[in-house]
């Protein structure tokens, strides 16, 4: 509603009899549009200044309304607290009695123990010091394997033959620490074995000059030296092992090695034969037979 619509309600055609009445009633107020405008605003002032006044105690009721919000969520938690813990100190304290009890058990269990850690920790020491000892023998042992195979060449050739499979299995990189032990006693074995006694019988072997090979009469006197005969030629050979291995050279006389073979094979009497022999030095030298 506007100025000029609050004008409508006092028609000019009304103010003859308004002030007329007034002569006759002088405490009548004229309603004018004036006055209705001053009497709406101060009506529209007034809700504002009431609202002004009561606003301080409005906030002073929310606080109050606050604190006993809070108050009573205090009393909650404190109440809750006290339900609770009751509970919580007897767990606690029972917590705390296993804790005792699982640590006697510990104490008690390192007592029984103690003997066995010390048995272990021996054992251990015995097993790093077998550990270390292996490993001695084995590095002795591919040094003994080294040597053999050096030996092979200056061994009797019978004996060289019959050791070829542990030779060869001797070369072997991935044997283990038993298997080369076995195999270099079995050629250590035979060579002592060989060396215990006087062997005769028929072998291959190529005497100096002569390209082929051909079945010989010979007769070893353990590793030491041997002689070869040619029965049929009439020919003998004495060897000896050398710096460059077994090597056989030509004897000037047959006569004593057929002797000496005819008496091992029991075709004549026993007797005392006196046949040539070299030993030879490592340097390839040799004392005169």
């Amino acid at each position: 509603m506007t100025w000029n619509d609050l004008a409508l309600l006092s028609p000019p055609r009304q103010l003859p009899y308004l002030v007329g009445c007034r002569t006759r009633l002088p405490h009548l107020i004229v309603i004018t549009p004036r006055l209705i405008r001053w009497s709406c605003l101060a009506f529209g002032l007034l809700p504002l200044a009431a609202w002004a006044a009561a606003d301080p105690v409005d906030q002073v009721g929310k606080a109050a309304g606050e604190w006993l919000k809070t108050r009573a969520e205090t009393v909650r938690l404190q109440s809750e607290w006290a339900s609770q813990r009751q509970l919580l100190e007897s767990t606690v304290k029972a917590l705390e009695e296993r804790a005792g009890t699982m640590e006697d058990k510990r104490d008690h269990l390192l007592a029984k123990t103690a003997g066995v850690q010390t048995e272990l920790a021996a054992v251990g020491t015995k097993n790093r010091d077998t550990t270390t000892g292996l490993e001695a023998a084995e590095a002795r042992l591919k040094q003994l394997a080294e040597r053999l195979q050096k030996l092979r060449p200056t061994l009797p050739p019978r004996l060289s033959t019959a050791l070829d499979l542990p030779f060869q299995s001797l070369a072997e990189p991935g044997l283990s620490l038993g298997e080369r032990m076995q195999l270099a006693m079995t050629v250590l074995n035979r060579c002592i074995q060989f060396n215990r006694t006087i062997t005769c019988g028929e072998d291959e072997v190529a005497p100096p000059g002569e390209a082929t090979a051909r079945s010989l009469e010979v007769i070893y006197w353990g590793l030491s030296h041997g002689y070869a005969l040619d029965r049929a030629a009439g020919r003998a050979w004495s060897g000896a092992p050398g710096p460059q291995g077994w090597r056989w050279e030509p004897l000037a006389a047959a006569a004593p090695v057929v002797r000496l073979i005819d008496i091992y094979n029991d075709r004549a009497e026993p007797e005392f034969v006196m046949t040539p022999m070299q030993l030879r030095h490592a340097d390839g030298g040799g004392s005169p037979p």
